[in-house]
Formats: structure tokens, sequence, C-alpha cells
């Protein structure tokens, strides 16, 4: 975790923002989680560390990584956003009961790019994929 955040710290500090506590605090949650968090989420993780944080300053922090580079937005169409800081080339799986969010990686995605920008002329600037279903927890509860 330490090479990616202090990677991350350094992108930060190029681009001039400055890095305070509850920033510091909001990049290493979501550096360490595999969850693909909420605002909300995260807000609950660090409210009892940081009591005057507001969502608001959650959500303005998370602009702020996106806008350089550093997160994620992933919208599937439901009321909250999830934020994701893997930044490698990887896919969700989506779980319609619980809404967990798994990742998985499909190499053969980037022969998919490839294909499109040389049959349409494109400068491809990127791909996404999901795949639905029911997670291995939920199965286990309807089976039982």
């Amino acid at each position: 975790m330490v090479p990616r955040f202090q990677q991350a710290i350094e992108k930060l500090k190029v681009t001039g923002v400055r890095m305070t506590p509850q920033r510091h605090a909001i990049l290493s949650y979501l550096l360490e989680t595999t969850a693909h968090p909420t605002a909300d989420d995260i807000y609950k993780a660090l409210s009892s560390r940081f009591p005057s944080m507001s969502v608001a300053t959650v959500y303005n922090n998370l602009k702020v990584f996106i806008d350089s580079g550093l997160v994620k937005e992933l919208n599937y169409g439901d009321a909250s956003s999830r934020f994701d800081a893997d930044m490698s080339n990887h896919y969700h799986a989506l779980c319609r009961k619980c809404g967990r969010i798994s990742d998985f990686t499909f190499p053969v995605m980037t022969e998919a790019e490839n294909a499109a920008a040389m049959e349409t002329g494109f400068a491809i600037e990127g791909h996404r994929l999901e795949v639905y279903g029911t997670c291995a927890s939920c199965r286990s509860v309807q089976t039982h």
C-alpha cells in the first residue's frame, strides 16, 4: 500500500493539492479497500476519527481525486456512485441482491479496443465491462 499511497501523494503535490488530514484519511481508505464504497460509506467509516467532517467534505475530496486521476467514479443507474482507487484495467461483477461489486480481469478486452480502433479509426480512450449476477454469499442464503 505504501508505494501506491506515496505515488498518489506525489501526484497530488504536482497538481498543487495540499494534503489535509481528512484528505489523507479518505485517500488511505480508498487505497486500502476493494469494496467500491459510496461517499456515505467513506463518511461513516471515518466520521468517528473526524467528527467535524461532513459528507460534502468527502464528496469534495473525491472530486479532487477523480480530477487528479487517482479515483474512478462508478455509476450503475442507482442513486449513489461508487468509488474505486484501483486504476488498473479491470472490470466489475455486480450482485443484484446485495450490491456487492467484485473486481476481475479479462485481458482479451485490450484486443477488443485494438480491433475497434483499427475498424473505426477512433482513438480509443477506454471501455467498460460489467457483469451482473448473484454473489456466492447471497446464493448460499437462498439455498438454506
